[in-house]
């Protein structure tokens, strides 16, 4: 009745997150640890179980408590589990298919990036419950999409070419144009240590060790501090460049106006 979001987020992120690792253990003991040695197949197996288990709490969650973060966490344990199948299909060590399964999670990532915009192209003021489910959903996609992009690229393995941080650079303004059509900044948050280890790297290369850092921080900075000053004029900027059919199904420009209308 309170609507207390903060403990209704931890107390939903203890139910399912204990039903997953409940679910786990139970079952590792049940067969036996000894047996979970070199058989991904049947590790898959378990972990798609318990993942299971924790998308079928968060929708019992969901239809008693309606707490906005719920759905998120359901989308995270179907994702689970499809990843967990793929492993256990395949059957294979999960690094020896780290590659495939990274390019799968940037398609589960898009999905649920896709499954968010549906809804909040439903409530395109902001105006209900829907719109906060749209943000964790977000907030789940964008780590799925970015960090299978960047690692993919190999900007994880500590170098970083020229060429690969420019491509890098590149694509966080892409993200950002994206951010600014969707009007949401997680996009901007989950991409941003890659561009800043980018932009270092490139900033060595370029002889300005001494500098490469405090030059990162400053222009990331000051392109961000930018950014946020003028959010609204830039996402005004961005929208009319879009089809009037993706236009109609973003979030308003002027929610305001749709506030004091709905009022």
């Amino acid at each position: 009745r309170r609507r207390m979001a903060l403990p209704s987020i931890l107390l939903l992120l203890s139910f399912v997150g204990g039903l997953v690792s409940s679910v786990a253990f139970l079952l590792i003991y049940g067969i036996g640890p000894d047996r979970f040695e070199d058989n991904s197949a049947l590790i898959g197996t378990v972990l798609a179980a318990a993942a299971a288990a924790g998308a079928a709490g968060a929708w019992l969650h969901w239809r008693r408590f309606r707490v906005p973060i719920t759905v998120a966490a359901g989308a995270a344990s179907v994702a689970g589990i499809a990843v967990a199948l793929l492993i256990a299909a395949l059957g294979r060590d999960p690094e020896e298919i780290q590659n495939l399964i990274l390019g799968f999670v940037l398609l589960l990532g898009v999905g649920t990036f896709l499954f968010a915009m549906w809804w909040d192209s439903s409530d395109r003021a902001r105006l209900t419950r829907r719109s906060d489910v749209a943000f964790w959903l977000h907030l789940l996609a964008a780590p799925m999409i970015v960090h299978p992009v960047f690692t993919l690229m190999g900007l994880n393995d500590g170098n970083a070419t020229v060429g690969e941080g420019l491509v890098v650079v590149a694509l966080y303004i892409a993200i950002g144009f994206t951010a600014l059509a969707i009007d949401r900044r997680a996009l901007l948050v989950s991409a941003l240590a890659y561009v800043l280890f980018a932009l270092n790297r490139l900033f060595e290369k370029f002889g300005a060790v001494e500098l490469n850092v405090a030059l990162t921080a400053l222009i990331i900075g000051s392109a961000l501090l930018m950014l946020s000053a003028f959010w609204h004029q830039a996402r005004t900027s961005v929208v009319k460049t879009l089809p009037t059919g993706l236009r109609e199904r973003l979030p308003l420009v002027d929610r305001a106006a749709a506030v004091q209308s709905a009022a």
